[in-house]
């Protein structure tokens, strides 16, 4: 997928305070793995043990769902751009303990990590 320049900048400037983790550091986490992706990609297809939040509520439900502010999150996303800008909003919002996955679910499926399917 193309990005624009402006997409860009802005996902530069995330990963600027956003940790990032490789999909196998994050399989090994005992980090909550929260697929920020649309209602769609996540029916298509998921890590296994990952919940489902997806991007465009994120903010709205975040604190009804994980109230504690220092929870251990691992956001991914389909190629890491979304979950890097979603993981610097929730640091905005004043959680401590949040990464964004590398490479998100293709990185995921390309190291034969587990998955699910809703379908």
């Amino acid at each position: 997928m193309v990005h624009s320049p402006g997409f860009l900048a802005l996902v530069d400037a995330a990963r600027a305070r956003v940790r990032e983790l490789s999909v196998t550091d994050a399989a090994a986490s005992p980090r909550v793995l929260v697929d920020v992706r649309e209602d769609s990609e996540w029916a298509a297809g998921h890590p296994a043990r990952a919940v489902h939040l997806g991007r465009g509520v994120l903010e709205r439900d975040i604190e009804a769902r994980f109230p504690d502010k220092s929870a251990p999150l691992a956001l991914l996303c389909g190629g890491g751009y979304r979950s890097l800008l979603a993981a610097d909003t929730l640091q905005a919002m004043g959680y401590t303990d949040v990464v964004s996955v590398a490479g998100g679910w293709k990185a995921w499926v390309g190291a034969g990590l587990p998955v699910s399917s809703n379908s």
